[in-house]
């Protein structure tokens, strides 16, 4: 038989779409023909108030509308979001839960020895949702770093002297601090606390020296200049803090943390919901004051299709594996 280019291409492309779904197909429900006929559960496995429930509420109830049914934001907090996940994983798969996550979905399965929950097995994806980038800041008051360098340079002259508080072990505010470390070839001090809010309260008093804290709780403290901002994690600059370059361009070329937010239901939802969500999800993040809210905590929408999102974890768990081996972090 003759294959003809185009016809190739679209056999390829046939593929390479049914070996991405053939995880989900191999598990999935029969499809409700009626879907949605009642609330949508979206669980957030962290406490109110953050960046991620922010982002949950904001389209949850733009995605309810579209749906024509409630979307019931419930936060299940604990473990570093494994808690959430963990009940998430054993829903049945009728598109009734989804879960807004982190880049703990990356990182668990290395931190952890015992995971409950396999990210990829357990899980279909959705959608990435948004970045909302971290900051590198200190104590504008009693810190005389002005720049990235001035903060490698102050390191290399004290190894082992400068510290950097996290909102505990393993979030992406702790990654930032190793990856940075790692790859600027220096030795500071990780102190993890219980949340980002009493790292920055010890911040402000100037009990730490550095913190790579999300733009959303740093930023009110950066603009009444109790904090400098020294750097951004992501590889863009930010629109929430425009003048402050990406820690990649102030002196570590390469650095990138991009904490990212996506969403996932349990594995073997249809294909044909998870379908309808993804468009209701990214038709949310379109619209101006969806926007604008998000714009508030620092996020950036991005949307994306489930496959590019599969795509994305597979890539983060690869590159945080090897980080978190590297540096011999664990958590249990």
């Amino acid at each position: 038989m003759n294959l003809t280019r185009r016809s190739l291409a679209v056999l390829t492309s046939a593929a390479a779409m049914a070996a991405a779904l053939a995880p989900l197909a191999a598990h999935a429900q029969q499809p409700d023909a009626h879907w949605p006929s009642k609330p949508i559960k979206w669980v957030v496995p962290f406490p109110p108030g953050g960046a991620m429930d922010v982002i949950a509420r904001t389209l949850g109830d733009k995605i309810g509308r579209e749906l024509g049914q409630a979307v019931v934001v419930e936060n299940r907090p604990g473990a570093g979001g494994n808690i959430g996940a963990d009940y998430v994983a054993k829903q049945p798969a009728d598109g009734y839960t989804v879960m807004i996550t982190s880049i703990g979905m990356a990182t668990n399965k290395a931190l952890y020895a015992k995971l409950s929950y396999d990210p990829v097995k357990d899980f279909a994806p959705i959608s990435l949702l948004a970045v909302v980038p971290n900051v590198l800041v200190v104590n504008a008051g009693k810190s005389s770093d002005k720049s990235v360098k001035d903060v490698i340079a102050h390191a290399r002259k004290e190894p082992g002297k400068l510290t950097y508080a996290s909102a505990g072990n393993g979030t992406s505010i702790h990654l930032a601090g190793e990856v940075f470390a790692s790859m600027a070839g220096i030795d500071i001090l990780h102190v993890p606390y219980k949340g980002s809010g009493p790292a920055i309260s010890d911040m402000l008093g100037g009990q730490v020296d550095l913190m790579f804290d999300s733009i959303t709780s740093a930023r009110p403290h950066i603009q009444s200049g109790k904090l400098r901002a020294l750097g951004l994690t992501t590889s863009r600059r930010s629109p929430a803090l425009p003048g402050v370059p990406t820690i990649a361009e102030a002196g570590v070329p390469g650095y990138e943390v991009s904490p990212w937010f996506a969403a996932f239901a349990p594995a073997g939802t249809p294909p044909e919901i998870i379908g309808k969500l993804n468009k209701a999800m990214n038709d949310a993040m379109k619209q101006p004051d969806t926007l604008k809210k998000l714009e508030s905590v620092g996020a950036e929408p991005i949307g994306t299709t489930p496959q590019e999102l599969a795509a994305h974890l597979d890539k983060e768990l690869d590159r945080w594996g090897k980080l978190i081996k590297e540096r011999n972090i664990r958590l249990d």
